[in-house]
């Protein structure tokens, strides 16, 4: 069996140093991982059809591609990483949307009821993100713990890893992360 995790440690360093080709290798070893975690952000972000799940990864290539790296101590976090890059990915689209809504596609249509719908995909998106920065404005590290367990799909034991910290106090910060979250929706 493959070391994966220390491949992709080794990879994310070299990345970090400079070796393009490093990041290459490296996402192709967690491709199938960022179309995981593509596939649900776009589920439970309604998949409104205005991005999908391949296109979603190659966004967040493009998007984690020019950071230049980073130090992450194994896949988990760097998994967390792609899977925030993502999030924000499908903020700005929605951002995008919700402009367009009002106006800033510049096209003049009569108002009727119809046309006056807000788009409700858009509109929950910034919502769910509105809500995950009252948490981390609560507390930072359920934030985080909601990002990679919620938007990274990771499970108890890659979100442990990622933040190093134990599967107990991932557990505990999961349900009071999302009860906070749900507060802060309902508000």
């Amino acid at each position: 069996m493959v070391d994966q995790t220390g491949d992709v440690t080794r990879l994310a360093q070299r990345w970090s140093d400079g070796d393009d080709e490093a990041f290459d290798r490296l996402i192709d070893l967690v491709y199938e991982d960022l179309r995981r975690i593509a596939h649900r952000h776009v589920r439970d972000t309604g998949g409104s059809g205005t991005i999908n799940t391949t296109a979603l990864v190659h966004e967040a290539y493009l998007k984690i591609g020019g950071t230049g790296g980073g130090d992450w101590p194994g896949r988990a976090s760097f998994l967390a990483f792609c899977s925030k890059a993502m999030r924000r990915i499908l903020i700005d689209y929605a951002r995008q949307r919700q402009a367009e809504k009002r106006g800033g596609d510049r096209v003049q249509v009569p108002l009727t009821p119809q046309s006056a719908v807000v788009d409700r995909d858009a509109t929950d998106v910034l919502a769910l993100d509105e809500a995950l920065g009252w948490l981390e404005g609560r507390d930072p590290a359920l934030a985080r713990i909601a990002e990679c367990r919620f938007f990274g799909g990771l499970s108890v034991s890659e979100t442990a890893d990622a933040l190093d910290i134990s599967t107990r106090t991932v557990e505990r910060g999961w349900a009071r992360a999302r009860a906070y979250l749900r507060e802060a929706l309902d508000a």
